[in-house]
């Protein structure tokens, strides 16, 4: 089997499972066998080089086999497999003061392991805890906010019936599925954490005020291209613009744009453009306060991080040059937009 088939036969694994852990390690060998180096897969996945490292050894051996929960080589776990679910559940779905620790709410590798120890009278070191918890696909991270309005039912349906069928009707009925969202970047954009020097403080200048560059952006799911306008304001004549903008940047072929619920995405103003060209676009809507099933919403974060974020900026217009940069940059490489982005839909 050459690489490029025993590549192809992973993305199908990696296409066909719903479990995340298994995804993650069907993605890790995906990108080793499409030419990633390691450092740049431990970036994709957000996962350690231990981790990376501990997938490609196990899949050398034993192949998509050695993949399977369990099959890893290393000690004898001192948990079943069925405590390892449970422990993982717990962890990730209920607070410490909700399993019994009163007074604490966020877990820590100490109550953890005092967790174990009360449960199944086992006994790990905080470093053993950290280890178990990587491997039952558990990450030390900082929560986001959900909005509450959120309907859990129709972001279902949306996942699980709405989008497989527009993937089914790519390069058929339709020849572009676009996410499309707006994003404020401001001057004093949000400080993150960077290495630094011990015991101090990187400082970030700031003028204290609140100007920022408004854009407008689409994610292409299946090429990874991705295509972003400027704007002074955010209404539904920029909106027209911007639509007109995409039938240029795509003169053939049916566009579906998937996109959320904003205002300006249902304006009268758009509603005759959108008729004239319905042939050529249609606006597909998430369900109401769902920013997590917009793709696109990814490629901010990730401009955010990599060029915004802890970066004093005198001028909007320098703002603007490093995010056209940004764009450029990740073009060269479409592969790793669409395995950073695309493959979680």
């Amino acid at each position: 089997m050459t690489q490029s088939e025993e590549a192809m036969k992973v993305l199908d694994a990696l296409k066909a499972t719903d479990d995340r852990r298994m995804f993650e390690r069907y993605q890790v060998i995906h990108l080793q066998l499409m030419g990633y180096n390691q450092k740049d897969i431990c970036s994709i996945v957000a996962r350690s080089n231990k981790t990376v490292s501990s997938y490609i050894k196990s899949y050398r051996e034993n192949g998509l086999k050695g993949l399977d929960m369990g099959k890893s080589p290393g000690a004898p776990r001192k948990l079943t497999e069925n405590q390892e679910h449970e422990l993982v559940q717990i962890v990730a779905y209920k607070t410490p003061h909700e399993a019994g620790f009163e007074n604490h709410y966020n877990w820590t590798l100490s109550i953890i392991s005092d967790f174990i120890q009360r449960e199944w009278k086992q006994t790990y070191t905080l470093r053993g805890v950290s280890r178990l918890l990587e491997d039952l696909g558990l990450s030390y991270t900082r929560p986001t906010y959900i909005l509450k309005k959120a309907d859990l039912i129709k972001q279902t349906e949306f996942k699980n019936e709405t989008f497989p069928a527009l993937k089914k009707l790519l390069n058929g009925d339709i020849d572009h599925i676009l996410f499309e969202d707006e994003s404020m970047i401001r001057d004093y954009q949000a400080i993150q954490c960077s290495w630094f020097l011990k015991g101090k403080q990187r400082l970030i200048p700031t003028y204290g005020q609140h100007r920022g560059a408004k854009l407008l952006g689409t994610l292409n799911y299946e090429t990874g291209e991705v295509f972003v306008a400027e704007a002074h304001r955010y209404d539904a004549k920029v909106f027209l613009e911007f639509l007109k903008l995409v039938l240029l940047k795509y003169p053939d072929g049916k566009i579906v744009m998937i996109l959320d619920n904003a205002r300006i995405h249902h304006a009268k103003l758009i509603q005759p453009f959108l008729e004239e060209n319905k042939a050529r676009l249609q606006l597909v809507f998430l369900p109401p306060y769902s920013p997590e099933l917009n793709l696109v919403e990814g490629f901010w974060k990730w401009m955010k991080e990599t060029v915004i974020n802890n970066v004093f900026y005198a001028k909007v217009q320098d703002i603007l040059l490093n995010v056209r940069k940004f764009v450029v940059d990740i073009g060269r490489n479409p592969d790793t937009v669409i395995n950073r982005l695309c493959l979680r839909m």
